[in-house]
């Protein structure tokens, strides 16, 4: 793998975007490099193409005349030799260190912001790694200032092992937001807030959910580095039988609510999952389709062993939307009560919850995180 033709890649298609013309154009481009897309070869060598194709794409656009650059910031938080941060790439050593990154480029942002009349320079953030290193870099975009955040763009690449949080499924498609007109989108956010200060809030961007999911998620993470190949695809397995030996699946109760705080929903009986999304059209565990249709919510009723193994395949293919046991609809908030431990999930990371953090709700920000969708 050569992290220098990736940046070069990348760079060569900045320069020629048609992203914000009249306003010089600066560059980052976050870099997990121990993500899937980056250490499977298999995946990398597919990467390659795709990059290389999309560069020969972007030669269509001509070369910007506002000019383009990488990012100040880029070259002075590369801890390495500084070939790659000035190239526009910083890879990440550890945990927190892409949220790192994005703090100080609103920083640089900021300094930049009216600058002597000139236009200031919009900053695209280019994120390649999964959906940990996504969520850093965008909770740090929620909590700007409005000002701030509103000179920058985030475009989330799909390197990762799952890839459902990105802007497409494959590489191709995320970068042709950088070569075809595309215009601004803002998205929202997912919050879980608890009765206890001591937890949250927690962000999401994709889908938060609570119960039989948060649980696979949470011993994904925990065998990660002793298990070879997507241990997710296993843990689905091995949790339809170990769930319920190790948490209780109890009534539950849950009320929903519109954007005008009208109540939608009130169900209170045992549930084995909820998931809330962003919107609809949500996918999670490498594409499941959890939410296949317009709707944001899917609650999953407890069911029989035999029924869950079932439903397994059904969320692979989005056929679970009318069965007997799933409950999906739209709404902005949700509130829930629960005596009993559960795990909740917000975008791969797990917590907790205990009898005393309820009663908690999850509710959708107002739309604020810059990204791209194409014209």
């Amino acid at each position: 793998m050569n992290m220098e033709i990736f940046a070069e890649g990348i760079g060569s298609i900045c320069s020629r975007t048609p992203l914000a013309p009249g306003r010089p154009l600066r560059w980052t481009i976050i870099v997990n490099p121990t993500a899937g897309g980056f250490t499977i070869k298999s995946r990398w060598k597919k990467h390659l193409s795709a990059l290389h194709a999309s560069i020969e794409k972007s030669k269509k656009n001509p070369l910007r005349p506002g000019g383009a650059s990488p990012s100040k910031t880029a070259g002075e938080m590369d801890a390495g030799s500084g070939r790659l941060g000035a190239l526009g790439l910083v890879p990440t050593n550890r945990g927190g260190h892409a949220a790192e990154i994005v703090k100080a480029l609103a920083e640089e942002a900021e300094s930049e912001y009216g600058k002597n009349g000139e236009a200031a320079p919009y900053f695209v953030l280019i994120v390649a790694g999964g959906d940990g290193t996504s969520r850093e870099a965008l909770t740090v975009l929620y909590h700007l200032s409005p000002v701030i955040r509103s000179q920058f763009v985030i475009i989330r690449l799909p390197m990762g092992t799952g890839n459902d949080g990105s802007d497409a499924w494959e590489l191709d498609g995320a970068l042709d937001l950088l070569i075809e007109p595309a215009e601004l989108d803002l998205r929202r956010t997912l919050i879980l807030t608890t009765s206890t200060e001591k937890k949250g809030p927690y962000l999401a961007f994709n889908i938060l959910s609570l119960g039989l999911d948060a649980f696979v998620t949470h011993m994904t993470n925990k065998m990660k580095g002793s298990m070879p190949g997507d241990s997710y695809k296993l843990w689905v397995d091995v949790a339809s039988l170990l769930y319920d030996r190790l948490y209780k699946v109890r009534p539950m109760e849950i009320r929903a609510f519109d954007a005008r705080n009208n109540e939608v929903l009130h169900l209170h009986e045992s549930v084995l999952l909820g998931a809330v999304g962003e919107s609809g059209h949500r996918t999670y565990g490498s594409h499941k389709r959890i939410l296949p249709d317009d709707r944001n919510v899917c609650i999953l009723r407890q069911m029989p062993l035999l029924r869950k193994v079932s439903f397994k395949e059904r969320f692979n293919a989005g056929t679970h939307v009318g069965q007997p046991e799933a409950v999906l609809f739209n709404a902005d908030r949700i509130e829930f009560r629960y005596e009993y431990p559960i795990l909740a999930q917000m975008d791969g990371e797990t917590v907790l919850l205990e009898p005393e953090d309820f009663p908690a709700s999850i509710s959708l920000s107002d739309p604020v995180i810059p990204v791209l969708k194409r014209i």
